[in-house]
């Protein structure tokens, strides 16, 4: 009898283990969906700061675009980590621009949807003077 118990322990694991990995890779579809209250859909249009202490959404939903995109996460470890991300799309392209302030230089990146691990870069681009005021507007407005 106690082996039975053991045993049925054991499937229950295994079992709750199988669920738990399940929900883990819901979420993180739920993240990319574009469905109202997901990372991609609430980044649509937005300009977002990039930092890691304390992290900001621009910082999460970066590290989120490594996680999909290989080329991007090798992108971001050879270049570094950018001031600010830009993300938008249209019908059949998503376009991330990746901001770095002290560099004054910019990056673009698009992709298709449907083509998960794909992405393309373009740039350097020189960040123009009002593209860093802007930016540094943003900057000094955030509470550190």
């Amino acid at each position: 009898m106690e082996e039975n118990v053991m045993e049925f322990g054991n499937m229950a694991k295994g079992v709750g283990m199988a669920v738990a990995c399940a929900m883990v890779a819901a979420c993180a579809e739920f993240e990319e969906s574009g469905l109202p209250g997901s990372a991609s859909s609430m980044a649509h249009n937005q300009m977002m700061l990039v930092r890691s202490e304390p992290p900001t959404f621009g910082y999460y939903r970066l590290a989120s675009l490594t996680r999909i995109y290989p080329d991007f996460a090798f992108f971001v470890a050879k270049r570094g980590t950018p001031d600010f991300l830009a993300e938008t799309e249209s019908d059949d392209q998503d376009y991330y621009i990746l901001y770095d302030q002290r560099k004054r230089e910019a990056f673009a990146c698009r992709t298709s949807p449907g083509q998960r691990r794909t992405i393309e870069f373009a740039g350097p681009y020189p960040v123009t003077e009002g593209e860093y005021r802007t930016l540094d507007g943003f900057r000094k407005g955030l509470p550190r």
